[in-house]
């Protein structure tokens, strides 16, 4: 697949510096663990297509002790034995809150928030929110590019995933 054009966050380098970091600062306060953000992250960029920031992602799951069972199982996390109750509630969040996206606005079903909240709090709710919200839009972006896997964006350049 050949890139259609420079990503826009290089373009754009004041929103390629000032998003990332922004997000990044204010859900990294949170106390998720970045385990479970990037699988979180891994399983939204699946289900959106997004090939750069899935891979980019899968850089930073490993970086955090994500192990291979883990990575390798993500998308069929349901029926793997390798993620905590916790993690389920965040991947079963990241479904939804992408099907969303695909499903002309189906909501986050009551018993999925609650089992959501029984693993975090509000802040750490806020957070996951906010954080898929923003895979989901630097998905769209590389895929409207063709952005290339293969690369981590460093935040002090240019875009995130």
């Amino acid at each position: 697949m050949t890139l259609r054009m420079t990503n826009p966050f290089y373009l754009l380098p004041e929103a390629g510096t000032a998003i990332p970091k922004a997000l990044e600062k204010a859900v990294f306060s949170a106390d998720i663990p970045k385990s479970t953000l990037a699988i979180a992250a891994m399983r939204a960029s699946q289900i959106n297509g997004g090939t750069a920031c899935l891979w980019a992602e899968v850089q930073l799951a490993k970086k955090e002790g994500i192990t291979d069972d883990q990575i390798a199982t993500v998308a069929a996390w349901r029926n793997a034995p390798y993620f905590t109750d916790a993690e389920r509630a965040a991947l079963a969040f990241a479904e939804a809150i992408t099907g969303m996206a695909h499903s002309g606005g189906a909501m986050v079903s009551d018993e999925l928030w609650d089992e959501l909240s029984r693993h975090y709090d509000e802040k750490q709710r806020a957070a996951l929110t906010l954080w898929l919200a923003g895979g989901t839009m630097f998905n769209i972006v590389n895929n409207v590019v063709r952005e290339p896997a293969g690369q981590i964006w460093d935040n002090s350049e240019a875009g995130d995933s």
